[in-house]
């Protein structure tokens, strides 16, 4: 899919409105993700695609041709500009979001684990003085997990 602009004017004006609606979008998420509710985040995922798709799509056939967007008036333009790095400082904040998420998820798998992994019982050999296998002390467990949790 593509921008059906009419002029130049006419495709800066839609590339702002696109790019402050991705802007939009990617803070909810970052708000879900701030707010310890990364299923809220979830749950916008395929807008936040297909806009971000749209926006590479005319990012990529703009700077292949920036006559698409030069004879636009310097007032829209510099509204582009502002409005791309809004984005540009959203797209950080989403990346530290994501990060520290991905750290908390994998601290409480590991948490997890290590909780199992102690709960277990030993494993005992048959007869006197026999021993559990070496192999037995790092045994893998199986971990399910709710994908709602």
């Amino acid at each position: 899919m593509a921008l059906a602009a009419h002029d130049a004017a006419d495709r800066v004006d839609q590339l702002i409105i696109l790019t402050e609606r991705l802007t939009d979008v990617v803070a909810q998420q970052c708000q879900a993700f701030e707010n310890h509710r990364p299923q809220d985040a979830a749950a916008q995922m395929a807008e936040a695609g297909r806009l971000a798709n749209l926006y590479r799509h005319e990012s990529m056939r703009v700077r292949a041709d920036p006559g698409l967007v030069m004879a636009a008036p310097a007032e829209l333009r510099q509204r582009l500009i502002r409005a791309t790095e809004a984005f540009d400082a959203v797209l950080a904040r989403h990346g530290r979001a994501v990060i520290a998420a991905k750290f908390v998820t994998e601290g409480l798998v590991r948490v997890i684990a290590e909780e199992v992994a102690s709960q277990r019982g030993q494993l005992s050999g048959y007869g006197p003085g026999a021993r559990a296998p070496a192999s037995s002390a790092k045994a893998a467990t199986a971990i399910t997990l709710n994908r709602r949790a």
